[in-house]
């Protein structure tokens, strides 16, 4: 075999355009008669597999881009799939998401769905053959497909618990895009703004805002005892009466604490005066007015007792 057709080979797992026949010394009369004959395979139009049986998921990408073109970019949900992102909105995994220019007339088909644009990613990441949309990117497209918010909490709080993305970067691509279907990525964004750094912690946020007795509530403060020295983060921090909630979840964190760190940490809050709730997220979701009113009647409690806490916010 030729090194040429070697490469093609090798660098497209198998998969080739029919572009490509003639460096492969392939006669389209020779690939009838390998379709025919069940040596090769029609896996999109003009792009063939040349083997039998089911494409891998790299196979698949590869062929999503060959149909596509090689101004293609892998998008969506498949980018942050190939960046490594664990929570993705639901999306059926066999399905490969591709940006093409505009003015490229190419049609979603089988496997592959395509989303023409006036404005390709200028930061997509080079990944062998393909071109991969950057993460902050690929979240804001995948938001304005996806109905939960829920959903989009998950991507936004991955991606920058884990340095794929800044939420600056998040805020310039939702900027930068159309606003049609843009409102879960900004109630997300908002949230991360605040202080937010996790699904749960969002939707914790969201049952305590319900409250007409809670004052104004600190996400994730840089906290300080009265001597200067640092003192743990709580996810939530009510100042008036040392009130801090946290969230104990290993699913949500992305990094959490052991059981033992945990401990330490609300120990060294309560040494300073504050009184620490903690929640899992199966209550959050599952017993939003029980977590509301264990909060609101702690803080009424504290407040009637002039319970305070020997602790500042850092800068305040």
């Amino acid at each position: 075999m030729e090194r040429a057709a070697w490469r093609i080979l090798r660098d497209h797992h198998q998969i080739v355009h029919i572009r490509h026949l003639p460096a492969l010394g392939v006669t389209p009369a020779a690939l009838r008669w390998k379709v025919q004959s069940g040596r090769w395979q029609r896996v999109l139009p003009r792009v063939y597999a040349t083997f039998t049986g089911k494409l891998s998921e790299q196979q698949r990408l590869i062929a999503a881009w060959l149909y596509a073109g090689p101004a293609a970019q892998i998008a969506g949900v498949s980018a942050l799939r190939m960046h490594g992102l664990r929570y993705l909105p639901p999306a059926p995994a066999h399905e490969v998401h591709v940006l093409v220019p505009y003015r490229q007339r190419v049609r979603s088909v089988r496997f592959v769905r395509v989303h023409r644009t006036t404005d390709v990613d200028r930061r997509a990441i080079s990944n062998g053959v393909l071109k991969v949309c950057h993460p902050a990117r690929a979240v804001a497209d995948a938001a304005r497909t996806c109905r939960s918010l829920a959903a989009v909490r998950a991507m936004v709080a991955e991606v920058v618990q884990t340095d794929l993305a800044t939420v600056g970067q998040l805020q310039r691509e939702l900027g930068r895009g159309r606003r049609n279907g843009s409102r879960l990525l900004r109630t997300a964004l908002a949230e991360v703004a605040d202080g937010v750094r996790s699904t749960a912690e969002a939707a914790l946020r969201t049952v305590l805002r319900r409250s007409r007795i809670l004052p104004a509530i600190v996400w994730n403060p840089v906290l300080v005892a009265a001597d200067g020295s640092r003192l743990p983060t709580p996810d939530a921090w009510i100042d008036e009466v040392g009130l801090a909630v946290e969230v104990d979840s290993r699913e949500y964190h992305l990094a959490p604490a052991d059981w033992q760190r945990t401990l330490h940490r609300h120990n060294q809050l309560a040494q300073h005066g504050a009184q620490v709730l903690h929640f899992p997220p199966s209550q959050i979701y599952g017993e939003a007015g029980a977590v509301l009113h264990t909060v609101e009647q702690t803080y009424l409690e504290r407040r009637r007792s002039g319970a305070r806490a020997e602790i500042k916010i850092k800068g305040n």
